[in-house]
């Protein structure tokens, strides 16, 4: 039997990235599209490239009927999703796109996004959707917080050799580009074309809410509270993250041995790649995919490594993550809509 799907924020951009591969997905069908901004349209009117006979026109989402889903994908704003997810039946699994559920401590949620976590009974039962490493608990999830975009890039590179104590906690820095899909689509001055073209800007330097997010897998996989130093920037292009990562080596240890421990972990993962050596990752080589593309160098100053992940933001930092969680939960093969996806150039 068919899966039925309800995307929730449908015409946002991770919205339309996730019906872009849903509709490859031969085990599900779609029921339900919501988007207020938008209700009464059809999503060929919103995106004229995902123009397919028998797609449900926009509703509200107070007129969404929950006895006809069983999963439903929420690509709402930041902050208005608790309330949402705490009204929706128990009998729905539910894959959060925003990050609502991503940080396991309501303190920590509130200290970072500046208001009290209104369902905190509910954050128990979220798991923490970073699928390489942690797809047991996805598998038996009802709720699974999908992480962020720069989250994704960065925990699955270092969460491994953390856990494995092959570099130090102190001083990882991680300097991370995004692609302006990032920024989301609603109509916003910072983000006007004339306002990103031809340049680059930091932006919530020292502030920015995945610091968190990033600190809180990375003391899990390595047992003792990991700060570090990130630092997000916009670039002029559509999608796409390029984190590069430095890092401290352990004592008695290389940058072979950093690259050992990643293939290891990562052997015979669909959507973990090991750069070869001296390949440098570009957002080009991810493009459209669900791929995330590690390569590791030997700094020049002694002791110390430089990492490079690349994900496009779109896909394995948001929609494409969040299919592959529903593919687990729903007990489906893991890589079902999301090969063969590249988009280039």
């Amino acid at each position: 039997m068919k899966q039925r799907i309800a995307i929730l924020g449908a015409s946002g951009y991770t919205g339309a990235e996730l019906l872009r591969f849903l509709l490859l997905h031969p085990h599900i069908s779609i029921k339900s599209l919501t988007a207020d901004s938008q209700a009464g349209k059809s999503m060929r009117e919103v995106y004229p490239h995902l123009d397919f006979a028998g797609l449900p026109d926009l509703i509200p989402l107070s007129q969404l009927n929950y006895d006809e889903i069983d999963v439903a994908f929420c690509c709402l704003p930041h902050g208005t999703t608790q309330q949402v997810i705490a009204a929706i039946p128990k009998h729905v699994k539910v894959i959060d796109l925003s990050a609502d559920f991503r940080l396991a401590d309501t303190k920590t949620y509130k200290e970072w996004y500046g208001h009290e976590h209104s369902a905190p009974e509910l954050q128990k039962e979220a798991v923490y959707g970073l699928t390489e490493l942690h797809r047991d608990k996805i598998r038996t999830a009802r709720l699974v917080a999908n992480p962020g975009c720069y989250p994704t890039s960065a925990q699955l590179p270092l969460m491994p050799l953390l856990k494995n104590k092959l570099i130090e906690t102190d001083n990882i820095i991680i300097d991370a580009k995004s692609g302006m899909t990032g920024a989301g689509r609603g109509a916003k001055q910072a983000m006007l074309f004339t306002e990103v073209n031809e340049g680059v800007d930091a932006y919530s330097i020292g502030a920015h809410r995945h610091a968190p997010e990033i600190e809180q897998g990375l003391t899990l996989a390595h047992g003792k509270p990991v700060i570090v130093n990130f630092t997000p920037h916009h670039m002029p292009m559509n999608r796409g993250i390029l984190s590069t990562i430095y890092v401290k080596i352990a004592a008695g240890k290389t940058v072979a041995d950093l690259s050992d421990c990643l293939s290891k972990t990562y052997a015979g993962e669909p959507f973990v790649k090991i750069a070869a050596k001296g390949v440098s990752p570009s957002t080009q080589m991810v493009r459209g995919t669900n791929f995330c593309l590690i390569g590791l160098w030997n700094d020049r100053l002694p002791g110390r490594a430089i990492i490079v992940s690349v994900i496009d933001n779109l896909v394995k930092g948001a929609s494409g993550q969040a299919i592959q969680n529903m593919n687990l939960m729903c007990g489906f093969l893991e890589t079902t809509a999301l090969q063969h996806t590249a988009v280039f150039p």
